[in-house]
């Protein structure tokens, strides 16, 4: 079955009413056919909306009567063990299950409404096996600064970004990366989205005050070598994370801003003293991630390709000092291709086809050190990281569109709103 046919069954079932069991599978089934991340069941005035997040847009599957609402809900919170009497505050569940022979886990979150309550549940697939950091897609001297920083017995690797920009996918990959039988490796996850063997694994508990920075403290305890927290969320969190670093103990870990310089200045404003920052970071990951080109797509001519395009991808080669890449990329520079998307059965006119990640990371150089420790803004720091031959993003996506992964429209969606 593909994820039409669960559709027009799902609509069939839903125009029937009377197998609510049937729906709520044929719900998440037709979610998982599709590949979508995450399922939204929301409450309006008049009627309910089922919704699937594909490539990160929410894309309307149908639309069903008030009254079955309430037996939906129902149902779904009895799967995920979530009280069925309780309407009035948000719930958090989990349902494990297997579908089309793939491990599914669903993290169930209700919200109340002024309608009723809103359903959204997360898929994750726990079939799908952890990508590398070979499969992410990162080139250049990205790659060996993040090979490097990870080598390093000690310090502070952050990753930044809002939400959807797979910083998850690349705390995980470089863990599996250092997964070995000589080092423990100890995470707290809000949640664990995926078990990996080898590493012990703890999730947040703030009901009873099993707090980031209450498990760290307790994590130093457990003789670690590596420690994944999270997310650095408050000054006494980064407070510990830096400590340990000193103290001899490698920490990943993400933080919520737009670009990887912006990160320096958020934890200078926890009140963390700037000389800190260059003892303690390795490198900073900021990242995004955009959608990946079709196999239905067409090469555009040289003739609708920016003078400004070609300029910025010929600075960011010269970036690097790896001849067989500079020689492969100039060649192409000869007579440039980029790709735009055209619409076939596969994409079903969506144009594209899964996600390509863009990184920009920040090395913590001499230079770089001595804005810091003048409380430089982030804009001085980010022109500073580019002297310094940092990437930006702009340039990864242009390489990216160069060698037919993306769309330049697609890049400069993205990038444009990270111009300073």
């Amino acid at each position: 079955m593909n994820y039409k046919e669960a559709v027009t069954k799902l609509k069939d079932l839903v125009y029937k009413w009377d197998n609510i069991q049937e729906v709520c599978d044929y719900m998440i089934l037709a979610a998982v056919l599709w590949e979508s991340s995450d399922v939204h069941i929301e409450p309006l005035t008049s009627y309910v909306r089922l919704r699937y997040r594909l490539d990160w847009e929410l894309k309307e599957i149908l639309e069903y009567q008030n009254f079955l609402h309430s037996w939906i809900v129902a149902r779904f919170k009895i799967m995920a063990d979530l009280k069925i009497d309780e309407s009035r505050i948000p719930q958090d569940g989990r349902i494990s299950t297997t579908i089309e022979w793939k491990s599914l886990d669903l993290r169930v979150s209700t919200l109340p409404t002024v309608h009723w309550e809103k359903i959204v549940m997360r898929i994750v697939d726990k079939s799908k096996s952890i990508p590398s950091l070979n499969d992410l897609w990162i080139e250049w001297k990205n790659f060996d600064l993040i090979l490097k920083a990870l080598s390093l017995p000690n310090g502070v690797i952050l990753t930044s970004w809002p939400t959807w920009s797979g910083k998850s996918t690349t705390l995980y990959s470089a863990l599996t990366r250092l997964n070995k039988i000589n080092v423990n490796i100890m995470t707290l996850e809000d949640p664990v989205e995926n078990q990996v063997d080898w590493i012990s694994q703890s999730q947040v508990k703030p009901a009873i005050w099993y707090t980031f920075a209450y498990w760290l403290r307790t994590a130093l305890r457990q003789d670690p070598d590596i420690i994944m927290v999270w997310e650095m969320r408050d000054k006494e969190t980064v407070d510990i994370a830096i400590e340990a670093s000193l103290t001899w103990h490698l920490v990943l870990s993400t933080i919520h801003t737009n670009n990887a310089a912006e990160t320096i200045t958020r934890i200078i404003n926890m009140w963390v003293q700037p000389f800190l920052i260059p003892a303690s970071v390795n490198i900073i990951i900021a990242q995004r991630l955009i959608k990946k080109l079709c196999t239905c797509k067409k090469p555009i001519t040289t003739a609708e390709i920016w003078k400004a395009t070609l300029e910025n991808i010929k600075n960011a080669i010269n970036l690097t000092n790896k001849e067989e890449l500079k020689n492969r990329v100039w060649d192409k520079l000869k007579s440039p291709v980029f790709y735009k998307p055209v619409w076939c059965d596969i994409c079903d006119n969506t144009w594209y086809k899964w996600r390509v990640w863009l990184y920009e990371v920040l090395e913590i150089t001499p230079w770089v050190k001595e804005m810091v420790l003048a409380w430089a803004s982030a804009f001085n720091i980010n022109n500073q990281a580019i002297k310094d031959w940092m990437v930006s993003l702009e340039q990864d996506g242009i390489m990216k569109a160069l060698n037919w992964l993306t769309s330049l429209e697609e890049v400069y969606r993205v990038a444009k709103s990270q111009n300073w």
